[in-house]
């Protein structure tokens, strides 16, 4: 890789000094050189001060060449600026990617540089409110490239100011949004840095049993075995507020022992305190005094501002009831070294030691008043701004997709309209196609049903001919061929007139079968007459909802067909069904007329039910009429017929 530098270090150095004596590369050579210096960049290893130089040459280069290069180029810039602590070039060049932005689409770019302006106004500057705007940003530029990773990180950075403005609710609101964006098997540690920051709100809102399980999650989640020994002293730290001081001392025993904690001097020391503090807690003197001290000293000398106070605090509270003079001092200490840090909050907890001590101290008490007032208004200031700044993102964000809405609603009713003019024709000839295919097919249809119409009516008059034929010759033929019997054997007259006399009644009943039906007003009659006619004696015939039928508006053909099927389906009835009692039912509207006729005999299969010649007849009739016909039927469940035919 050195070599091929050189190189193009060597071929620029020509190209400069070309006949033409151009003080410029080429566009081309320009891209071509910037994205080498991009790639040297990526290399991790490279010391920032290293790196810084390899960017300033690809900015000389790409200054205004090309848009997106450009932005990436200022990305690298600004967060090497950063590592340098540089912080005014930090900002400067931040603000230079961001007005630059509006000439490319890099949403991803433009969310890291927000989240660089972020990290400098939290981290450093210790500028609360500027830290939690651009944590905003960053979070809904990525966002819209769906980079849920990134959505996470913000959201948890927006936590941690949450939690160390004691607004531990809201801080919990919005660590739990982050935990929905994050992928545990891809995104193991962030989720556990997540799960850690979670367990903490827990604990500061005394849900310790809550803390202990979210602390749990992010030990045994995380694969950093340094995040591993953190996640277990805030567990202890939890232990210790929760009075499990014998696990609080087992966890920390543990984890001051460690290689790790050893060689961080700084965490040692934090871990050290913590571990004496809570063995005094627990009962025990031994070394107490001395490995609060040594926690002091290793923290002076690493210039721990903040584990000052811990150790001050933890000082002042060890020694009120042996020594309270040392106690005051060091808790003196405390409030001294709180307002340079800005910590309120040590400094009440200090007074709250010093009162105790001091009872009669009208300052101390008047000075814990002022400032626990102080700061449940700022932790109430903070919250109501913090939920402006929630709800304020939040109109913004439904703004522009309103916004984008309404400019995509524009869009599509631009693109319609075109659509609609450059489709008119195109329209019309396809509906003109359309009718004439729809018209011929209608007139097909047309046709093909009236010839399925024809044949249906010729098959059931074929079939009831059939049957007038079957009739003739099984039951009229072989009734008259006895009575010739019983004259060739001389029997007596009475039994010859007899079976002249059933062959009269037959010949009459297969006359009325054959014969028109009367049509007109007497049908009604007519047809309550021929079912209790065909019906037997042993069978209950009802029918129901006769009385509301108007018979003056059914078509001729359709009574003459709903006689013979209804006769058909009586007669089939009284043969084969072993029924008790008959149950016909009429019921009519404007457009049709339906009948019911069922029973409760032993029904039959479907089987069976497809081999009866004189049911398929009937159906085949009230098809011819456009009517339908349903057969419902199981073995011993009884018989159902329902008849629908038009008026």
């Amino acid at each position: 890789m050195g070599k091929f530098f050189a190189l193009i270090v060597v071929l620029l150095f020509f190209s400069c000094t070309s006949k033409q004596n151009a003080t410029t590369l080429s566009t081309a050579s320009k891209l071509d050189s910037v994205s080498f210096y991009l790639n040297e960049v990526a290399n991790t290893k490279l010391k920032p001060s290293k790196k810084i130089e390899i960017v300033n040459k690809a900015y000389k280069l790409v200054k205004f060449t090309d848009d997106e290069l450009y932005n990436t180029v200022l990305t690298q810039k600004t967060h090497t600026h950063l590592l340098l602590q540089q912080y005014d070039s930090l900002l400067f060049y931040s603000k230079l990617f961001i007005n630059h932005s509006k000439y490319t689409k890099n949403k991803t770019n433009l969310g890291f540089i927000y989240y660089l302006k972020a990290y400098y106004f939290h981290t450093i500057a210790n500028n609360i409110d500027s830290a939690f705007v651009n944590y905003n940003l960053s979070k809904n530029q990525y966002k819209a490239v769906n980079d849920s990773s990134w959505i996470a990180k913000n959201l948890i950075s927006i936590s941690n100011i949450q939690k160390n403005k004691s607004d531990f609710f809201g801080s919990k609101e919005t660590i739990t949004e982050a935990l929905h964006y994050l992928n545990p098997n891809k995104d193991s540690i962030t989720a556990a840095h997540a799960y850690n920051t979670l367990a903490s709100d827990h604990r500061k809102l005394l849900n310790f049993d809550d803390a202990e399980l979210y602390y749990k999650k992010a030990i045994n989640l995380t694969t950093s075995y340094k995040s591993i020994l953190i996640y277990k002293n805030n567990l202890a730290a939890s232990y210790i507020d929760s009075k499990k001081y014998s696990k609080a001392i087992t966890l920390l025993t543990e984890v001051y022992e460690n290689d790790l904690t050893q060689n961080d001097k700084k965490q040692a020391a934090r871990v050290l305190d913590n571990l004496a503090y809570t063995k005094w807690l627990n009962g025990s003197t031994h070394n107490i005094e001395t490995d609060l001290l040594n926690a002091l000293l290793q923290r002076t000398k690493h210039k721990d501002l903040k584990g000052k106070i811990a150790s001050y605090t933890h000082l002042g509270e060890f020694y009120t009831s042996t020594n309270p003079k040392k106690a005051s001092s060091y808790l003196d200490s405390v409030i001294t070294l709180s307002k340079v840090v800005k910590n309120p909050k040590a400094e009440k907890d200090a007074l709250n030691f010093l009162i105790k001590i001091h009872p009669k101290n009208i300052n101390y008490r008047d000075r814990y008043l002022f400032i626990q007032d102080s700061l449940y208004k700022n932790d109430l200031k903070v919250k109501t701004q913090f939920a402006k700044y929630k709800y304020d993102d939040a109109l913004k964000e439904e703004s522009i997709l309103q916004l984008e809405k309404e400019k995509a609603q524009k869009e599509l009713e631009l693109t319609q309209q075109r659509a609609q003019k450059q489709g008119y024709s195109i329209g019309i000839a396809v509906l003109l196609l359309s009718l004439c295919f729809l018209f011929y097919f209608y007139m097909q249809r047309n046709k093909r049903l009236k010839q399925q119409n024809k044949l249906d009516k010729l098959q059931a008059t074929l079939e009831t001919e059939a049957q007038l034929s079957r009739k003739l010759h099984d039951d009229f033929g072989a009734k008259i061929n006895h009575a010739m019997v019983l004259l060739q054997n001389n029997t007596e007259t009475t039994k010859v007139l007899d079976s002249l006399e059933d062959l009269y009644k037959q010949s009459r009943d297969f006359s009325r079968e054959i014969n028109d039906v009367d049509t007109g007003e007497n049908y009604k009659d007519h047809l309550y007459g021929m079912l209790q006619q065909n019906n037997n004696q042993d069978i209950k015939l009802v029918i129901t909802g006769g009385k509301n039928i108007d018979w003056t508006i059914v078509n001729k053909i359709n009574k003459t067909v709903l006689y013979k099927v209804l006769r058909e389906l009586v007669i089939n009835t009284n043969k084969h069904s072993k029924a008790t009692v008959i149950n016909i039912s009429f019921k009519q509207n404007s457009k049709k007329l339906e009948i019911i006729c069922s029973d409760n005999g032993i029904g039959a299969t479907k089987k069976a039910l497809n081999t009866k010649n004189g049911l398929l007849n009937t159906e085949k009739r009230i098809k011819a009429i456009n009517g339908t016909i349903i057969f419902e039927t199981k073995k011993n469940e009884g018989f159902k017929s329902v008849i629908e035919i038009p008026n």
